[in-house]
């Protein structure tokens, strides 16, 4: 696929980041002991190897990618979503000398290499001219970002990830500086209506595609 100069770039850092990753997971596999974390990189290891072959036939192969990804759902499984119910999180501290990791820092280098393909994804995407790159590195980040909330709600129930509600007397007070923009005066509905703009539905139809 001939490519522009910026895409070829990104697409390099993009590839090296998926060796990294599968090679990690390929590690974590063979290490891990709680089982409810091993389902998960089960899971997702396969995508990960696709994303990456993907990648591999735009960087090579005249015709693009031959398979796409998935388009991937958010799954909610937490009982609140504002507060951990862990009472006392368990200490943590950096190791200086280690010979295996263990599994809170094995799915804490996860969490965050997600995280980070995440954000290159995103960045990439909005920088790529070709339109079938630009849809790959789209769905591509839906994928880490899907991952990564999987994985970050795994480690909340755990205690390994920090989750406390926000005060409510400084919600109120930014939250009250924001008003709502009537939809139905005539610019905005005229406006989607020629566009086709879809505003209806609730947070679940919105961002549940």
């Amino acid at each position: 696929m001939q490519l522009a100069a910026h895409e070829l770039h990104d697409l390099n850092e993009l590839t090296m980041s998926c060796v990294n990753s599968i090679t990690s997971m390929a590690y974590m596999l063979d290490h891990v002991q709680d089982p409810e974390f091993k389902s998960i990189l089960e899971k997702h290891f396969a995508y990960h190897v696709r994303d990456y072959n993907m990648k591999v036939e735009f960087l090579n192969a005249a015709q693009g990618a031959k398979e796409e990804l998935p388009r991937f759902q958010i799954d909610g499984n937490l009982s609140d979503y504002t507060q951990s119910n862990i009472q006392q999180y368990p200490p943590l501290e950096p190791r200086t000398s280690v010979q295996d990791m263990d599994d809170r820092e094995m799915v804490t280098a996860y969490l965050l290499t997600l995280k980070r393909a995440g954000r290159e994804y995103a960045w990439a995407a909005m920088e790529a001219a070709n339109p079938e790159v630009r849809g790959f590195l789209e769905t591509a980040f839906m994928m880490s970002s899907a991952h990564a909330y999987e994985v970050w709600q795994f480690m909340v129930k755990k205690g390994y990830y920090p989750l406390e509600k926000a005060d409510a007397a400084m919600a109120s007070k930014i939250g009250s500086m924001y008003r709502i923009v009537p939809e139905d005066q005539p610019r905005v509905s005229g406006l989607a209506s020629r566009y086709r703009v879809t505003v209806q539905g609730n947070s679940q139809s919105m961002y549940q595609q």
